[in-house]
């Protein structure tokens, strides 16, 4: 494709995600370039990156348009961007030509708008912190109240891209030192984690599904904090767990890698979609002791298994405020009325989950989440309305988790300090009732 059809090719995806509000933008951007098979591979790479680089900046944009007067539509978004990312008007409007495949030449008071632009940058003094942070304008003083002086640090962290981080799945025999030399001679360079004894970090964008150690199912993608909630559950080859919200079974493999392929997993999700995802992606890792199960209240496999389970995994719906990095569209759909929605279906699935964990049993909650709402507070009302449950630190096999994880019943990991996504975790243990001698 040549510069001004790539152009092109980003102002109609983008308009695309503007119309499919719903669904999440990686996922329109699939659909739009199966659609279009055509588009190479290093065309599709070009067009991506520029969309998720419009999308973090997508609130200045619509700030910058309004303060010049301009309409605010895909082409001026487009145009704005390249203007602010330091190319001049006369550069861009050589892009917009006209010609077979290129936007239509700018009109006299768009080159205007864009000339009243040029030499700026992203960035203004006079601009709202919600804007330059591109979080809604009702949820920064939320974060605000949360995270005081450190909030620019928090906050600016998750505008960057993120990490691609890899699982070595040990389930297939080889260690991590060996797989990252395998990588190695697939053209791929990662460097072995700071937490996650099994985590491999790599930078820029790798097409990691196309390798065969992936295709084999010795590597899954994973963020290394997803990885340490999987670690905080300290599940063994001895016991019986459920992953109570599975998704598409991330976690649930990582748990059966901790236990040898031994003990007895239950994956369990509403969704009977995400469930058979889940199941594909077990048989690749050569998980096979788990069971699935979708969930429906009053289901006879939840009523036979009610206080039965040595630990709960409890990965809970969420804003998903900590996976902004990766999702920045994300942030422009959350609204005051999901949050309180998600507090209350969150309070819901503790009080389902605590059910199933018997004495003596673990019940460990996880969001992806930044917010204190969804997190610390949570749990402070899932322990007063639960007096048989109490903190714990995590009892994970020695050496496993730095002592940092180990000592604490409870952490919040963010991007700006741990250079993950934004998890928070909370293990809780069921009390052991006292027996009455007479």
């Amino acid at each position: 494709m040549t510069p001004s059809a790539q152009v092109s090719a980003v102002i109609e995806l983008l308009l695309n995600i503007q119309n499919q509000r719903h669904a999440p933008a990686d996922a329109t951007a699939n659909r739009f370039f199966r659609q279009r098979r055509y588009i190479g591979g290093g065309d599709r790479r070009y067009v991506s990156a520029q969309i998720w680089e419009i999308l973090r900046h997508y609130r200045k944009l619509q700030w910058w348009l309004k303060r010049v007067g301009s309409p605010i539509n895909p082409r001026m978004m487009v145009s704005t961007f390249l203007v602010l990312s330091g190319q001049s008007v006369k550069e861009v409007s050589k892009l917009f030509s006209g010609e077979k495949y290129a936007p239509l030449p700018l009109k006299q008071n768009e080159e205007l708008y864009l000339l009243s632009l040029e030499g700026k940058s992203f960035f203004s003094k006079e601009m709202p912190n919600a804007v330059k942070f591109e979080v809604p304008d009702w949820l920064y003083p939320l974060l605000e109240e949360q995270y005081a002086d450190s909030i620019e640090t928090e906050l600016t962290a998750l505008l960057e891209p993120a990490h691609l981080d890899l699982r070595v799945n040990t389930l297939k025999g080889d260690d991590r030192s060996t797989i990252k030399e395998k990588l190695k001679l697939e053209g791929i360079i990662s460097t072995e984690m700071q937490f996650s004894p099994w985590g491999l970090r790599v930078e820029g964008r790798q097409s990691i599904t196309s390798t065969n150690l992936f295709k084999e199912g010795d590597i899954e993608i994973q963020d290394e904090g997803s990885q340490l909630i999987a670690l905080m559950t300290g599940a063994t080859s001895q016991m019986r767990v459920l992953d109570f919200c599975a998704g598409a079974g991330g976690k649930t493999m990582a748990m059966a890698m901790m236990m040898q392929n031994k003990g007895h997993i239950i994956a369990s999700d509403v969704s009977e979609v995400r469930l058979g995802a889940a199941q594909r992606r077990l048989r690749r890792a050569g998980a096979f002791n788990v069971e699935t199960h979708q969930f429906v209240e009053g289901a006879k496999w939840i009523k036979r298994r009610i206080k039965s389970f040595d630990r709960v995994l409890v990965d809970a719906p969420c804003s998903g405020t900590g996976t902004w990095r990766r999702n920045p569209d994300a942030r422009l759909k959350f609204r005051q009325i999901d949050l309180a929605e998600l507090i209350a279906k969150q309070a819901d699935i503790l009080r389902s989950a605590a059910t199933m964990v018997k004495e003596g049993g673990r019940l460990i909650y996880a969001t992806c989440s930044l917010l204190q709402q969804e997190n610390q507070y949570q749990i402070e009302q899932f322990l007063e309305n639960h007096p048989d449950f109490h903190l714990v630190p995590p009892d994970t096999a020695e050496g496993l988790l730095p002592k940092e994880f180990t000592q604490h019943p409870t952490f919040q990991l963010t991007p700006a300090q741990y250079k993950t996504d934004g998890f928070f975790c909370a293990v809780l243990e069921r009390k052991v009732s006292k027996v009455e001698l007479s």
